[in-house]
């Protein structure tokens, strides 16, 4: 018998190992698919956003408000704006 007891802790340690692993690899998985979805989400956020300036902008142009100050100053320069800093300096 005692031989047969001292396997059963190593065999147990190995048992609990493997699912330890299987437990972390699983929680791994989901956490990159959480990571994925929150990150797809960003991005579909950040388009919307883009479209919504975009027609703001329109309408802007449509009402022939183009020249007044925007009420919310834009988070980032446009692409001409940022070629005429780099410009100047």
């Amino acid at each position: 018998m005692d031989g047969h007891d001292s396997e059963d802790p190593k065999q147990s340690t190995a048992d609990m190992t493997v699912f330890v692993q299987n437990l972390l690899q699983q929680m791994q998985s989901r956490f990159q698919t959480m990571s994925d979805s929150i990150v797809t989400r960003i991005d579909e956020m950040g388009n919307r956003i883009n479209d919504l300036e975009q027609s703001i902008n329109e309408l802007r142009a449509e009402v022939g408000v183009e020249g007044s100050p925007s009420p919310v100053a834009p988070a980032k320069p446009t692409e001409e704006e940022s070629n005429k800093e780099e410009g100047s300096a």
